[in-house]
């Protein structure tokens, strides 16, 4: 079982929580520090208020985000955008990087994975991967800023 990325028809892509987490640094990086609400945001991507609190959390537990309390709470970034590093995150929000189970050591069951090439190719195709992410910080994401903000704060 894969649990970085999932098959949705013929292509790949990051699991829903890793997507929701990049949705809202983007999000919180465009108000120019403004406090941001999960409601505000779960608007403006029209996705669940549910998802959103536990991204936010976990976010948060890796000093990410900055929660605030109270009645003028909300979400900040807690460090700039271009110290969010896109590798980095992505790996401490998927500690379970395994494209194949056979890549799981503990818990990987293939009957062939001794033998197999096919779990290297794999490994190495993972690493290109996050060495790619890892050139890019949350800062690169929003360098359309002004149509990226047309788009996400029209919806308040």
């Amino acid at each position: 079982m894969c649990l970085f990325y999932k098959h949705v028809g013929n292509r790949l892509q990051l699991t829903q929580f890793t997507d929701y987490s990049l949705r809202m640094l983007i999000y919180i990086a465009l108000s120019d520090n403004d406090v941001c609400t999960i409601s505000e945001i779960a608007t403006s991507y029209n996705i669940s208020k549910n998802h959103l609190m536990k991204v936010a959390h976990r976010l948060g537990q890796l000093n990410v985000l900055k929660t605030i309390r109270g009645k003028s709470g909300g979400l900040q970034l807690d460090i700039p955008p271009e110290s969010i590093n896109l590798g980095r995150l992505i790996q401490q929000l998927e500690p379970h990087f395994f494209i194949v189970e056979c890549l799981d050591k503990k818990n990987g069951k293939c009957v062939i994975s001794s033998a197999c090439r096919l779990k290297h190719i794999l490994s190495e195709a993972k690493d290109n991967f996050i060495q790619t992410l890892e050139k890019y910080t949350l800062k690169d994401i929003v360098q359309e800023r002004e149509q990226l903000s047309q788009i996400l704060f029209s919806q308040k």
